[in-house]
């Protein structure tokens, strides 16, 4: 089953593929590498997942607002290739996540990324990753990820 065929049977609704609010783009490709830039927990409606993990949203409402964050990578993917059956693999994630100085369990949340992408993708949505603490992100959004893949014409 390929990555489009999983992503309806999971039901999962895709928000708008998100557009640069500053001076980059979503997304570049070089060779067979496409460099994702960060994306925040972008719902279907336009509007973000705001807020610290530890204070103002729990884990749970964390690995929400992470899972969000990678449908919102996927819409990117799906606008800048035709199709997410063109992913090869997820190479490298970078998650970062709103929270305070001693919050311990980015891990844990950015994992709401992660499993999305293994659903998606099966083994080739598991890559390498690192996950940080940010005392704030752009616009006081919880989660910013970005992503390297691999991908196929």
């Amino acid at each position: 089953m390929g990555a489009e065929e999983r992503l309806a049977a999971l039901k999962l609704e895709l928000p708008a593929a998100p557009k640069p609010v500053a001076t980059y783009v979503t997304a570049v490709r070089v060779g067979e590498m496409l460099y994702v830039s960060g994306h925040g927990p972008l719902k279907p409606d336009g509007s973000l997942i705001l807020g610290k993990v530890g204070v103002d949203l729990d884990l749970e409402a964390g690995q929400a607002a992470a899972r969000q964050t990678g449908l919102a990578i996927l819409a990117t993917l799906k606008d800048q290739l035709g199709s997410l059956d063109k992913v090869v693999r997820l190479v490298k994630t970078l998650g970062l996540v709103n929270c305070p100085a001693d919050y311990k369990d980015q891990p844990k949340v950015i994992n709401g990324f992660s499993d999305l992408m293994k659903d998606v993708f099966g083994d080739a949505g598991i890559g390498a990753r690192s996950a940080f603490g940010a005392g704030s992100l752009p616009g006081g959004m919880a989660i910013e990820v970005e992503a390297i893949f691999q991908v196929k014409d």
